[in-house]
């Protein structure tokens, strides 16, 4: 296993971590519902990377041309799935916004930290 491939995979662990955490610290405070909408923010931000780190691991053998048409590809693929289940999660009754997006921001920032740990 390479070493992006060994980032790649310790970002999605992270980002599920971080979902988990959010969503109990939501089930404590709050309610389960909250809960469950903080879950389900976490699962559309760890999906679509879990599926573009796949992806990405899998185009490594790839020369450069390929590799970054692949990436653009992939990388639209992503947002379209993200956009999905964010319509999806939209339509559900009784959607709670506050932990979703809270979940959601939360997996993403998991990024940014990744960039200060380099």
């Amino acid at each position: 296993m390479t070493a992006t491939a060994s980032s790649i995979i310790k970002i999605i662990a992270y980002q599920i971590l971080i979902t988990l955490a959010v969503s109990v610290g939501f089930t404590l405070t709050l309610n389960v519902v909250y809960g469950k909408f903080a879950f389900l923010g976490g699962l559309i931000g760890v999906i679509p990377n879990a599926y573009l780190g796949i992806r990405l691991i899998r185009s490594f053998k790839l020369e450069a041309k390929k590799f970054i048409n692949s990436f653009y590809a992939n990388e639209s693929i992503k947002l379209f799935i993200t956009a999905v289940l964010f319509f999806l999660v939209f339509k559900m009754p009784d959607m709670k916004l506050l932990p979703l997006l809270t979940c959601y921001v939360s997996t993403l920032s998991v990024f940014w930290f990744a960039l200060l740990m380099r």
